[in-house]
This record gives structure tokens, C-alpha cells and sequence, in this order.
């Protein structure tokens, strides 16, 4: 018989019986629901393959100066091979504001002289360049908005759900206000209305979808914090007169909180789609800036002829698809492994 320490509700150390099982040093750093959540997530070949897709696009945004060498003072500003509106083909030489050669390039291309790699969009955008470049704002603009609408939604749906009576219902009312409100819309429109004021760049569409994302977080840490609060070792604390603001942070909250990063994780891919839209709609950076919602809008006025320019579609919405897919993936297999009735299969 083994007896290993896991943390539990009020955080104090219970003693956990575990017979006829050797345990790893690594179980006991992480504790065993960590490491069963982590071999969860390793044995499932959809997270695996999302670990991959994720690794890849954090490794391209990492070498991004070194896949695609920036050209001028703002690295996000997509490089223009001339000012046509017709869009180029793949393979096309560079003409105007050649890029440094890197020195993979002549070794994986087999030339010594720069080309279109995925062609050019109208206005002739490097597509490649506006790829690389862009999964930096992905991530940017994808980790600055889960990150703040989770804070935001935590807060809020930990107060509702403590005090409850009528703080609950009055903020459980706002929640379902702008929870009635089509998302994408009202972030167009709220981003519209700031871009004249704070100017083209990632705050408008930024602040926008914050401001109309942190709902669904409420509303879950809201559900699950009422179930918890309502255990044994919460319900002593308070009889030991522990502040709320302890009990609430320290015993409930880390019970209470697996559900919505769960949905957090899943935000991510998301968010970067959203902001995609509405770049694609206008809203946003500044025309030219390394942005995939922005590079697909190149080929609106190109639709009709993709059977000749389909490169300035599919290269930026395939990477889009990949993204997303595997944030998806995780998210999906971290939502398994963290449902009760998988416990037993994990």
C-alpha cells in the first residue's frame, strides 16, 4: 500500500490510497490528476495531431524574420513587387523591394533569386511574406483576447455566483442582454466606430471582441462555482471566518475552473477567425499588414476568376483551416479527458 498527497478542494493535503501500483516520480511532481489529464491528452491522436499543428505555427511565428526576411522599419508591413492590380502566379521573380535572401532559400528552392513562393494579391502583396507574418497576429491577437475576455468572464461569474441573490441576478441580466446580441455584428459595429477615433491598427477589432467575448465564460465558472461552493470544506472556511476573497480564490476557484479553460482553449481558434472576418470585412489593420483575414480580402474583387488565382485563396485560408483545427483539436480532447464519465478510460 502507497500513500501520495493530492491536492483537494481546501487545498490541504488529503492521503490518497493507491494499492498494487508503482507510482512515478513524474505522477508525484504532478499529482495524479494532472498527469492523468496530461496522458489523456498524449494517448488521443486528435490531440496529437492539434500539438503538431500548433507546434508548427509557434515555430513559423518564432522564425518568422528567418523564413521571410522583413523589407523596411515595420516587419508587418506585407512588401509590394509593384503596385498592379492583377495578381501574379507562383514562381513569378521579384521585381521592386526584393527581400534579403535567407539562407535556406537557394538549399530548398533551388534558386538564387527571389520569387513569389505562393504568388502575389492584388495590389502584388507577397502572399508567402503575408502568410509567415501573420500567424504573429494570430497568436497576438488570439492570446491578447481569450486571455482578457477569460479574466473578465472569471471575475464576474465568480462574484455572481458567490454572493449570489440579487448581485447574481442583476449580473446573470447583463449576461443575457449581451448574450442576445448577434457577436460578430455588434464587433463589427463597435470596431467601425472606434477605427475613425484610435485609428487603422489591432486595438478596434481587439477591444471589440472583448468586449463581446467574456459572456460564455461567466456563465459557466457561474454553474460550476455554485456547485462547488456548497462542498464541506468551503462551507468551513466559512464557519472559520477566512475571508471571501481567500475562500473564493484559493479553495473554490481552483475546483471550479477546468470547464472554461476548456472552452478557452477552444477560444483561441475562435477568436483568430473572427478577427479574420473582420479584417476581411475592412475592419481593422491597415491595408497591407500582415494579416490572413486581410490577405484573403485581396481576392474579393477576384472571385469570379479563381480558376486562374486561386492561390491567393487557398494558401490563406488553408493556413486559417489549419490553425483553427488545432486549437480545436486540443480543445476537444482536453474537454474528454476532463469529463467525469471518461475517467475510467483515460
Amino acid at each position: 500500500m502507497t500513500e501520495i498527497s493530492t491536492p483537494s478542494g481546501d487545498n490541504t493535503l488529503l492521503k490518497e490510497v493507491i494499492s498494487d501500483r508503482k507510482i512515478g516520480r513524474l505522477e508525484k511532481f504532478l499529482g495524479p490528476e494532472n498527469y492523468r489529464i496530461i496522458k489523456g491528452l498524449l494517448k488521443t491522436p486528435a490531440s496529437i495531431i492539434g500539438f503538431i499543428l500548433i507546434g508548427m505555427f509557434i515555430l513559423i511565428a518564432i522564425f518568422a524574420p528567418v523564413i521571410a526576411p522583413p523589407v523596411g522599419k515595420d516587419p508587418y508591413k506585407i512588401p509590394r513587387d509593384g503596385f498592379s492590380g492583377e495578381p501574379k502566379p507562383m514562381g513569378t521573380e521579384w521585381k521592386r523591394n526584393v527581400p534579403e535572401i535567407p539562407f535556406w532559400y537557394e538549399a530548398v528552392t533551388g534558386k538564387d533569386k527571389w520569387v513569389h513562393l505562393l504568388g502575389t494579391a492584388q495590389g502584388q502583396y507577397d502572399i508567402f511574406y503575408g502568410i509567415i507574418w501573420g500567424t504573429r497576429t494570430a497568436f497576438r491577437t488570439g492570446f491578447i483576447v481569450v486571455v482578457s475576455t477569460f479574466l473578465i468572464g472569471i471575475i464576474i461569474g465568480s462574484i455572481a455566483a458567490y454572493y449570489g441573490g440579487w448581485v447574481d441576478n442583476v449580473i446573470m441580466r447583463i449576461v443575457d442582454v449581451f448574450m442576445t446580441l448577434p457577436f460578430i455584428l455588434m464587433a463589427l459595429i463597435m470596431a467601425a466606430v472606434l477605427t475613425p477615433v484610435i485609428g487603422r491598427s489591432l486595438i478596434p477589432a481587439t477591444l471589440a471582441l472583448i468586449t463581446f467575448g467574456w459572456m460564455g465564460y461567466s456563465r459557466i465558472i457561474r454553474g460550476d462555482i455554485l456547485s462547488v461552493k456548497q462542498r464541506d470544506f468551503v462551507l468551513a472556511a466559512k464557519v472559520s471566518g477566512v475571508k471571501d476573497s481567500r475562500i473564493l480564490f484559493k479553495h473554490i476557484l481552483p475546483n471550479a475552473i477546468f470547464p472554461t479553460l476548456v472552452l478557452a482553449s477552444l477560444g483561441i481558434g475562435d477568436v483568430v477567425l473572427s478577427f479574420a472576418a473582420l479584417s476581411f470585412l475592412g475592419i481593422g489593420t491597415e491595408i497591407g499588414y500582415a494579416d490572413w483575414g486581410q490577405v484573403l480580402s485581396f481576392a474579393r474583387n477576384w472571385i469570379t476568376s479563381l480558376g486562374n488565382y486561386w492561390y491567393i485563396v487557398i494558401w490563406p485560408g488553408l493556413t486559417l483551416v489549419l490553425f483553427v483545427m488545432g486549437w480545436n483539436l486540443v480543445g476537444d480532447a482536453l474537454r474528454d479527458v476532463l469529463d467525469p464519465r471518461m475517467r475510467g478510460k483515460s
